[in-house]
């Protein structure tokens, strides 16, 4: 759910911006609490400090011991907190794991800095092993998409937010499907939609809890035909195998 994903491959067991409780802030979790097995992640990913990205309570619950993978200037930060396996990662830059490989990518989500956490540069994430996966972590869309990855496989990307309306440095549905010309994947999975609400606003069951990934289905088919599209409930799971083209 949101941008917390659980990606296993070739061995290595990689978890995406854990964020594991049930409130954050005025938002209130919509959907079941993720499966325990989110815990044996070897490596964590952080795209960028934003709340609902970084949660430290959550990562916590990963133990301090974890191995984090950060934007270039959030170490310290994370250290300071007691982490103690911390690395950063710069756009360009990669980290091998051991036959998976993690690149940073450019990331296009400038937005409000809190006064007690580091600015750092957002980033996406090229998953590079057996399988290329393009984890966009929280961006809007941007020509140098083009230039990520060979042959991507599985893109996951970002098709809203936690509220009614989007502010800059987002991909709404036709955006996200607008990237596919650019990225050029196998298939793509929408993800950062339908996880967290406002507690007063829930009550109303809005729309944007369950119709951005079904609009970017819709759009992809008419930009991106030759794309597989994937809806996945939180907590659900698929084969890259079973998607990618032959």
């Amino acid at each position: 759910g949101h941008s917390t994903l659980f990606i296993e491959m070739d061995g290595l067991r990689i978890l995406t911006d854990p964020l594991l409780k049930r409130y954050v802030g005025h938002l209130r979790r919509q959907v079941p609490d993720p499966d325990p097995v989110v815990q044996d992640a070897d490596v964590v990913l952080i795209s960028h400090l934003h709340g609902d990205h970084l949660d430290l309570s959550s990562l916590q619950k990963l133990g301090r011991e974890k191995r984090l993978i950060v934007p270039r200037g959030a170490r310290t930060y994370l250290q300071v907190k007691r982490f103690k396996h911390v690395e950063e990662i710069g756009e360009g830059e990669s980290i091998d794991l051991g036959g998976v490989t993690i690149v940073a990518t450019r990331a296009d989500h400038a937005g409000r800095k809190l006064p007690w956490i580091p600015y750092v540069q957002e980033l996406g994430f090229l998953i590079d092993g057996s399988h290329e996966i393009y984890f966009a972590g929280d961006t809007d869309l941007f020509d140098e998409m083009a230039d990520i990855g060979q042959a991507i496989d599985l893109a996951l990307l970002p098709v809203w937010g936690w509220g009614p309306t989007l502010g800059p440095g987002h991909m709404d549905p036709q955006r996200a499907a607008q990237s596919l010309s650019h990225i050029k994947p196998s298939a793509a999975v929408p993800i950062h939609w339908g996880t967290y609400c406002p507690i007063i606003v829930e009550w109303f069951r809005p729309r944007f809890l369950s119709q951005p990934p079904l609009e970017f289905a819709d759009q992809a088919s008419e930009i991106a035909p030759d794309v597989t599209i994937k809806i996945l409930d939180p907590g659900e799971s698929l084969q890259v195998d079973e998607l990618i083209r032959e």
